[in-house]
């Protein structure tokens, strides 16, 4: 009798090790499943609160600037943003005129339009701004100035001829107390007869991008 009970508390202890091990896989892709399904939540909700950014390019006599504003969603009150603008495409070590370095190329705004070096927080070279933080509904201006020609371009009037009137690009950069960071992307109309206008962000819980 004892090597039969024996046998049959080992079987028992071998079923409940079986047991235990079944539930504690189960538990674990519960967890997982739970896991996933939270982080599914938290970027649709992230997607929803995609910031609403209006800009809107214009020229008042000779001045141009830049507005920014801040249209919703609602439930955020206040975000703090920082514009950065794009060169018109990605760019290395550039073959135009005596082949300048990748460092000479990147210290070029390649676009129609700068912000006005150490106006409204505009950094030295005048692509970005300083972070600043607009209310909802809120709006804030930029002074802009049209972009300088490198020493190795053909003419001034050369890069006039091929960036007056194109769009400046820009990345907006917002962010909001509890929510992970948003980068959007807006392509403004810089018309010098009239005025551009772009809304980007939150539209049908979609990043979209007009002008």
């Amino acid at each position: 009798m004892g090597t039969i009970d024996t046998s049959i508390a080992a079987a028992g202890a071998l079923f409940s090790a079986a047991a235990g091990l079944a539930a504690y896989k189960t538990a674990k892709e519960a967890n997982r499943t739970s896991g996933v399904v939270a982080q599914i939540e938290r970027d649709r909700w992230h997607t929803e609160m995609t910031p609403k950014v209006q800009l809107r390019f214009d020229i008042a006599g000779s001045a141009p600037h830049m507005v920014v504003r801040f249209l919703g969603p609602a439930p955020l009150i206040r975000i703090e943003t920082v514009l950065r603008i794009r060169d018109d495409m990605e760019r290395g070590s550039s073959q135009v005129g005596g082949a300048p370095t990748a460092l000479q190329v990147a210290s070029v705004v390649w676009g129609p339009y700068r912000f006005r070096p150490g106006v409204n927080g505009a950094d030295p070279l005048g692509r970005a701004v300083a972070p600043f933080s607009l209310m909802h509904r809120g709006q804030t201006r930029f002074a802009l100035e049209p972009t300088l020609a490198p020493s190795w371009y053909p003419s001034v009037q050369a890069w006039r001829d091929d960036y007056d009137g194109t769009k400046l690009r820009l990345w907006v950069e917002c962010s909001a107390q509890g929510h992970k960071p948003w980068t959007l992307s807006a392509d403004l109309t810089t018309a010098t007869n009239g005025s551009g206008l772009a809304s980007i962000g939150q539209a049908g819980g979609r990043t979209t991008v007009a002008s």
